[in-house]
């Protein structure tokens, strides 16, 4: 009952720490992406180990499955913090190449 709660726990609490991630990629006004890469970093560090942590809590055996003995990679935490940070990778990618080649073509045509 407690390893099924702190299951939970930590998957919310997995959820929770990838959402300044993505606030510090995309959303501080007034910062180059060069800033906004560096915060990034460190705050994708963070992440990492609330979703490994998570991870090995998923993959603990439970007492009515004490056979499941899953590997950490395939824990549902660590798979979503994969791919939140390889869809957050190509978002900044997207807006890093939008700021650098096509908002100045924006600004040359203002009179």
């Amino acid at each position: 009952m407690l390893l099924e709660v702190s299951k939970a726990m930590s998957f919310l609490l997995s959820i929770l720490s990838l959402y300044p991630v993505m606030m510090s990629a995309f959303f501080v006004p007034g910062t180059r992406w060069e800033e906004r890469l560096a915060l990034a970093f460190y705050k994708i560090a963070l992440a990492g180990c609330v979703c490994f942590a998570s991870g090995l809590l998923f993959s603990w055996p439970s007492p009515e499955n004490s056979k499941a003995q899953g590997s950490l990679m395939s824990t549902l935490p660590v798979r979503m913090f994969f791919w939140a940070v390889a869809g957050m990778a190509l978002l900044f990618l997207a807006s890093w190449y939008l700021e650098e080649y096509y908002v100045p073509l924006l600004w040359k045509n203002q009179p």
